[in-house]
Formats: C-alpha cells, sequence, structure tokens
C-alpha cells in the first residue's frame, strides 16, 4: 500500500487540467461579472424618458444662451415715439438705427434731423439685425443706442435744489425693482417741479433704456443719484433741514392733510407688494395715505408718487415759498 498511492480523488480524468474548473471563481470569473445596476429610464438611450430629458436640457441651453445674448446687448430705446422724445430731450446717445426700407413720417424725420445736428451717427440696418439688436422690442423701424448712465450723488442733488431758490422737493423710492415704474416716477418728478430722485444701490430698478423710454427723456432733465444706504441717505437729509414723508396706506393722515408740503421735503415711495421697509418707515417723519373711493387696496407705485407730488405742487402754487 505504501508504493501505490491509491487514495480517493489523487488520480484524473484522462484529458482534463490542473487548476480550477469553469465556473463562480474560475478562470472566466470576469466574464460572469454583472454590469451594475439598470440605468435610470431617463439615462437609457432608446428610452422616451430620455428623449425628453435631452429636449429639455436643449431648451435650458437655448433660454441661457438668449439670457447671455440679451446682456451683451447695448441699451437701446425702441419706438418712434420714445426715440424721438428722447432726442428732443438731449438724452445723451450713441446711434441711431433706422430699419431699411420703412416708411418715414414726421417722427422719423426729426429724430434724424435732431441725431444729425447732435452729431449723433444715424446708421441704416436690416429690419432682422434691429429685432436683435432691441431684443425683439416694438420698435417701429427706430431705435437709439444710449450710453451707461451716470448716476449722480445726493449731495449733488441737494445741491442742485438749494441754487434753485424754492424749498427742496426730492423723491426716494424703496424697493421699486420695475424700470417702467422708475421711468414713471422720474416723469412725474419733473412735471410736478420735484429737484431730483434718489435709488438705493440694492433692491431697486436702476436707469435702463425701459425706463429711459418711461421717462420720455425726462431724466436727462433731473438729477438721478444712487445712495448706498438709503436710510443713512435720509438721515442726512433730516440732519439738512428736509422732512421725510413716506407713502403708506395704513397711515391714518392723507395727502389731503400734508401740512408739510411747502417746507424742504422727501416723498419716499414704496414698491407696490411690500410697501415702505421697517427702516425707512421708522425714518419718516410722518406717512400719509391717499383718499380712493371704492374696493381699490392700492396704486401702482408711479401713480401714488405722481398723486401725492401733484397734491405738493398744488399748496406750493397757491402758498409759494422761497428758500
Amino acid at each position: 500500500m505504501a508504493g501505490n498511492d491509491k487514495r480517493r480523488g489523487a488520480t484524473r480524468k484522462p484529458g482534463t487540467k490542473k487548476g480550477m474548473v469553469k465556473g463562480s471563481g474560475g478562470q472566466r470569473r470576469k466574464g460572469l461579472e454583472g454590469k451594475g445596476p439598470t440605468p435610470k429610464a431617463k439615462d437609457r438611450v432608446p428610452h422616451p424618458a430620455k428623449k425628453r430629458a435631452d429636449a429639455a436640457k436643449a431648451r435650458t441651453e437655448q433660454q441661457n444662451r438668449r439670457q447671455r445674448e440679451q446682456r451683451e446687448l447695448p441699451e437701446m430705446v425702441a419706438g418712434r415715439n420714445p426715440v424721438a422724445e428722447c432726442l428732443r430731450a438731449g438724452v445723451p446717445a450713441t446711434g441711431l438705427y433706422v430699419a431699411q426700407g420703412i416708411d418715414t413720417d414726421d417722427r422719423v424725420k426729426d429724430a434724424v434731423r435732431n441725431a444729425s445736428d447732435r452729431g449723433i451717427s444715424v446708421i441704416d440696418v436690416p429690419r432682422t439685425e434691429l429685432d436683435r439688436m432691441t431684443g425683439g422690442a416694438m420698435h417701429q423701424g427706430l431705435a437709439l443706442q444710449v450710453p451707461p448712465f451716470k448716476y449722480a450723488h445726493p449731495d449733488d442733488v441737494l445741491a442742485h435744489a438749494a441754487d434753485s431758490g424754492r424749498p427742496p422737493l426730492l423723491v426716494a423710492l424703496d424697493g421699486v425693482t420695475d424700470p417702467r415704474n422708475l421711468g414713471a416716477v422720474i416723469r412725474s418728478a419733473a412735471a410736478f417741479g420735484a429737484h431730483g430722485v434718489i435709488l438705493p444701490q440694492r433692491r431697486s430698478a436702476g436707469m435702463t433704456a425701459v425706463a429711459w423710454r418711461t421717462s420720455a427723456g425726462t431724466a436727462a432733465q433731473l438729477p438721478v443719484a444712487m445712495a448706498v444706504n438709503l436710510t443713512r441717505t435720509l438721515k442726512d437729509l433730516k440732519n439738512e433741514g428736509l422732512m421725510v414723508v413716506g407713502l403708506d396706506a395704513d397711515s391714518d393722515i392723507t395727502s389731503d392733510e400734508l401740512e408739510l408740503a411747502g417746507g424742504p421735503l422727501v416723498v419716499v415711495v414704496g414698491s407696490e407688494g411690500r410697501g415702505l421697509s421697517r427702516l425707512v418707515r421708522e425714518t419718516c417723519d410722518q406717512t400719509v395715505s391717499i383718499p380712493m373711493a371704492g374696493q381699490v387696496e392700492s396704486l401702482n407705485a408711479s401713480v401714488a408718487a405722481g398723486v401725492v407730488l401733484a397734491e405738493v405742487a398744488r399748496r406750493r402754487r397757491i402758498k409759494p415759498v422761497t428758500y
């Protein structure tokens, strides 16, 4: 027995190789490995969810591209009436763009003549190019390119008021973010004898082409200042002898009772949704509401500003005060 190894399992069948057999853990282990979890439907190429995801991604990229193009476009005042009014008002401009082949009327002729007299380039462009430059606005074949707006300092606005010989009348905006409201407030301020408009640096509309258009060019006649901190600027104006009156729909005092109208005054207009911010309201010497009939709860910010400024102007006409 010692010379013959007859142990069970010690022999192999003819033709077999030494080593582990095929199967789990065998020599072809890699061939038997799984490919991981099943991909989500939106990640599977032929799946409808994948097509929807790709389409949504393409739409997002297109929207982002359009927004980038809009940011890169120059500030343009579009439309025949706004362009003609801006040129008559002396709004600074760098170019007048006229669509090729348009029907010319008196507004177009006046705009071209005024631009030429002021040394502003008059450029003929295809209508499609003007569409692109104005971001698809209703330009009526006419657009005016304006440079970035140069804001005044609040001290400059106060100095401008002091030089007028009349009690200062300033308008401050608190949280007005619609450039159309800003333009309308500037137009009302100019119409009712205000000496300037003050905007906060943050959370406020700026003097864009839309604001230029709504103001009908009056922003070129009226100083518009930028305040780093509106509350601090209002306190500084109070130290200079001005009274601060805020428009507040909940006030018990109405604009009909605004006895402060004849003296140095700052009228503060809040946003249509939130009204005056807490710090600005606490800084005001007085708040006033606008008496209204019917079920209307509030007015648009620019309309409210116009109503109060008209009342201030009326009182000053009745009892003029020199300053």
